[in-house]
């Protein structure tokens, strides 16, 4: 007589509850934020090589020394409004969140709808960085020489000045690295893309969220999800504010 032997197979997950105890849009969100991080720290591992590759290069402190109404003198004073206003802008971002988790949907409106005016206020001051750095004419401290950079020096305001111009008693001789510009507009420009994003999101959160369409769900997880995103970009300026204006 023969004998047959039963072979019982665990299944370890059949598709019900995740076995990392966690929502897979949430899960899938982590995954997203992981490769994007791959992505600018790569870009700013690329700068750091050619940064600290070059005998010479911008002083961030002459670089960024305007603000709106301020024609110099005031170094670094602008660009930490900027981040001020992200840093409370990820604030509300988390009384949204917790808003959400108490149910309170004109709680998450008010946090949201603060949140989205922190971005665009953030945009809105990139942008004036931006038109300044590029159509202004500015005078940028490299190893204690005068560089003019703008564009009535050169076609392209972050590259090579005139040899011979005498500026405020100091001699130009250095040219200044076209990698600097190229860099800076590149990572800014790919951060405030990442704003731009999550503004957009949020909107569409704020929206949903007036219509009632989380309540009908019975839970508020679209807007941890997209609170996740937008503390992710939040922390990226930090690296990114301290590559180009810091360091």
């Amino acid at each position: 007589m023969s004998t047959q032997a039963t072979v019982h197979q665990t299944k370890w997950w059949s598709g019900g509850k995740s076995p990392f105890n966690l929502e897979y849009g949430k899960l899938m969100m982590w995954y997203f934020l992981m490769s994007d991080a791959f992505t600018f720290g790569a870009f700013l591992i690329s700068y750091g090589s050619i940064r600290f590759s070059q005998n010479y290069w911008p002083n961030p402190n002459v670089v960024f020394d305007s603000a709106p109404g301020i024609h110099g003198g005031a170094p670094l004073f602008f660009v930490s409004i900027m981040t001020f206003i992200l840093i409370v802008s990820s604030v509300t971002m988390v009384l949204a969140v917790h808003e959400g988790h108490k149910g309170n949907r004109q709680g998450v409106i008010k946090w949201l709808a603060w949140t989205i005016v922190g971005g665009l206020a953030f945009l809105s001051c990139q942008a004036w960085e931006w038109h300044h750095l590029i159509t202004g004419e500015h005078a940028v401290l490299v190893n204690g020489q005068v560089e003019l950079w703008g564009q009535n020096m050169s076609h392209n305001p972050w590259g090579p000045v005139v040899e011979g111009v005498t500026y405020h008693g100091h001699h130009v001789t250095t040219p200044g690295p076209v990698a600097f510009g190229g860099y800076f507009f590149g990572i800014t420009g790919f951060h405030g893309f990442h704003v731009f994003s999550g503004v957009i999101i949020n909107i569409i959160m704020l929206v949903m969220a007036q219509k009632g369409v989380f309540d009908r769900r019975g839970h508020y997880l679209m807007i941890e999800k997209a609170g996740l995103y937008w503390h992710f970009v939040d922390l990226v300026w930090v690296f990114v504010f301290l590559c180009f204006y810091l360091i």
